[in-house]
C-alpha cells in the first residue's frame, strides 16, 4: 500500500471526460482524484450511505449539490452528505479533484 500520494504527479487528464485515477481504495474508503479540462462535467449521481467530499487541489468547478449550485476554487471543498445527489456541472478551467467517499462498498458507485 502506497502511504504517500503526489496529487499532481498522479493527475492524468483527458480531451474526451473526466479523468478518474484511483489513489486508494479499501473496504471502508474510496480516494481518488476527478481531473477535468475546462467545460468538462461529471452528471449527478448519488451514493447512498456514503459521504463524499471534492477537494480542490486546482482549478475552479461548479458543483451540484442536492438543489444547490456551488462554485469552489483552489483550497476548497465541497460535502456532499450521504444519498444526496451531487456532481460537478462544469470545470470552468482545467481542474484537479481530490475525491474521498466512506465508508466505501464497490456497490457505493
Amino acid at each position: 500500500m502506497t502511504l504517500v500520494h503526489n496529487v499532481a504527479a498522479a493527475a492524468r487528464f483527458s480531451s474526451d471526460k473526466l479523468a478518474k485515477v484511483t489513489l486508494h481504495a479499501s473496504g471502508s474508503m474510496l480516494l481518488g482524484l476527478n481531473c477535468l479540462e475546462s467545460g468538462q462535467s461529471q452528471p449527478v449521481h448519488a451514493h447512498a450511505g456514503a459521504d463524499k467530499f471534492y477537494y480542490v487541489c486546482s482549478g475552479r468547478a461548479r458543483f451540484v449539490v442536492g438543489a444547490e449550485t456551488v462554485e469552489a476554487g483552489a483550497g476548497e471543498v465541497v460535502v456532499c452528505p450521504a444519498g444526496e445527489p451531487h456532481g460537478i456541472e462544469q470545470a470552468l478551467e482545467r481542474t484537479t479533484l481530490l475525491v474521498g467517499i466512506a465508508p466505501w462498498k464497490e456497490e457505493s458507485k
